[in-house]
């Protein structure tokens, strides 16, 4: 009894196999994507120079507690309200506790938006711990002002 049993699970098994019909095959069309990645040579200097400024002064402020103030032709009203010394005192204590002494960032990618004209830098910070590894994202706007200013930490990747 047990092996007709057996048998009919592994028939049952091997008939539920799907088949694929060449002729069923449909043509999925992706949308497009709202951004795209942009080869560095092809942004102006001045919006490359603002990312990295307005990035490093920023990161840079958490190893000297000292921190300047973004004038508004550099920074968007909002990022000049949120970029606050209270602020950013309590986000470099948390990062420089996990993280150590920042030491420089690197650009890793540029990304457009299409929609909103809006080019966003990704960065790789490095820090004294190489534990843990951090990201930062600055996005210029048209009028070549900082419109947002992000920094995240990237999980590890399972081996």
């Amino acid at each position: 009894m047990r092996k007709i049993f057996m048998l009919l699970c592994l028939a049952l098994l091997f008939s539920c196999k799907s088949k694929k019909n060449s002729s069923t095959t449909a043509v999925v069309k992706t949308p497009e994507k709202p951004s795209n990645l942009v080869k560095p040579e092809d942004v102006e200097e001045i919006k490359k120079d603002r990312a990295y400024d307005i990035g490093k002064r920023l990161l840079e402020s958490c190893n000297t507690s000292r921190f300047k103030a973004f004038s508004s032709s550099e920074v968007t009203d909002k990022v000049k309200k949120n970029a606050t010394k209270e602020k950013i005192s309590t986000i470099c204590q948390k990062i420089n506790q996990r993280n150590g002494r920042f030491l420089g960032i690197k650009l890793i990618d540029i990304t457009r938006n299409k929609k909103t004209d809006e080019l966003v830098f990704r960065y790789n910070i490095d820090y004294e711990k190489k534990l843990y590894k951090r990201e930062l994202n600055v996005t210029i706007n048209a009028e070549n002002k900082v419109s947002a200013i992000a920094t995240k930490e990237i999980p590890a990747k399972p081996l």
